[in-house]
């Protein structure tokens, strides 16, 4: 089974596992990726259970337009069934790495909101201690350089990722180097960071299930 069909095939989990959830009034949080675009094509196939949909990025709102599924602004929902997105590493406890598509933010706003946060991923998102992937860090573009001093504090390499712009207009720096043994501390050590918007740790608010595509099916992991 390739990497594509294993994540065709947790997108179709994904769909089966969040449609007894659903109701004709229920909002669906989207997220942002290859992954998720895999899901949103199966979603399609179920618009009419649910009443519309909350996108993490533009690239997502227009994906789920184009299937003809509503798309509500964030600020006009106070509730919403399920966040359903990938992740770029998962741990043992559920702990996240998101943002390699630059979507952080709204990512983590959208699951923030969401009473559960569905993440979908192949096994190769698997790792034992989370820092393999460089750690996305959204910044405010005046601070770029005064963020960098401050997170090479914490032992990593920190490496703007040249010609993108978030959705928000701000920057990204992505580090290397990191081994994140404590990732809910570290989550919170740079945000408090000045200049910072959040970072790619997702462990303050975890994911809830991880749907993992495997060569041989998909495995549920709480």
């Amino acid at each position: 089974m390739t990497q594509d069909e294993m994540k065709l095939a947790v997108a179709q989990a994904a769909v089966e596992y969040i449609k007894p959830k659903l109701s004709r009034d229920s909002i669906v949080g989207v997220g942002t990726g290859s992954t998720a675009n895999f899901f949103i094509d199966e979603l399609a196939k179920i618009k009419n259970l649910f009443e519309a949909a909350v996108a993490s990025s533009e690239a997502t709102a227009e994906r789920l337009k184009g299937h003809g599924i509503s798309v509500y602004d964030m600020n006009s929902v106070d509730q919403m069934e399920v966040y359903v997105d990938g992740a770029d590493e998962f741990d043992g406890r559920l702990n996240l790495v998101k943002g390699g598509g630059g979507a952080l933010t709204r990512e983590k706003i959208v699951a923030d909101v969401a009473k559960e946060f569905v993440c979908i991923v192949d096994e190769t998102k698997r790792v034992d201690l989370l820092g393999v992937f460089p750690l996305p860090v959204e910044v405010i573009p005046m601070a770029r350089s005064q963020v960098a001093r401050e997170l090479v504090k914490l032992d990593c390499m920190p490496v703007y990722r040249d010609g993108f712009v978030t959705d928000n207009g701000n920057v990204i720096l992505d580090l290397h180097g990191l081994e994140v043994e404590q990732p809910k501390e570290l989550e919170t050590t740079i945000n408090n960071i000045v200049g910072v918007v959040t970072n790619g740790l997702f462990a303050r608010r975890g994911a809830n299930v991880v749907l993992m595509g495997t060569p041989n099916g998909v495995e549920t992991i709480k």
